[in-house]
């Protein structure tokens, strides 16, 4: 299998996401359910429980929970094709960028550690973040969705 993610460049500079990645060869491909930062009691049918606390700490949470989700169906972070970001408001320049339940700090910070080649600043793969109201539970800050491919 062969992944090649195109950087993404404006006026010189490297973008924080990728322009497309191309694969071929591969297997198949993992689809990843939203994951959320949720605490262990966590019932979305009654609504009990909630989040694990900060933005920064449901970040860590959603991305681990990501690397193990890939692991346990036969992919990993280096097969990462994809991501999108909903961050829940508020936003004070008008931007999710501009939201405080954005962090890309900890995106790369994770990432520097569990897989270099997808920090913002080296070549990461594709991905979208949008700005929401709202999200399954109202503790929750942020929610992540990740595509991946199947190596042979």
């Amino acid at each position: 299998m062969d992944l090649v993610t195109h950087k993404k460049m404006k006026s010189g500079r490297l973008m924080p996401w990728g322009k497309g990645t191309v694969v071929t060869g591969a297997k198949g491909y993992v689809f990843l359910a939203g994951n959320t930062g949720t605490a262990e009691n966590y019932d979305p049918s009654s609504g009990k429980g909630g989040a694990v606390g900060d933005a920064a700490t449901q970040w860590r949470s959603i991305l681990t929970n990501i690397k193990s989700d890939l692991e346990e169906l036969g992919s990993s972070l280096e097969y990462l094709l994809k991501i999108t970001q909903y961050v829940k408001g508020p936003f004070p320049d008008g931007g999710a960028l501009s939201s405080p339940n954005f962090r890309l700090d900890v995106m790369d910070e994770f990432f520097a550690e569990h897989c270099p080649k997808h920090c913002s600043y080296n070549n990461p793969p594709p991905s979208e973040v949008i700005g929401v109201a709202a999200l399954a539970h109202p503790d929750l800050v942020i929610e992540i969705v990740a595509v991946a491919a199947l190596p042979d």
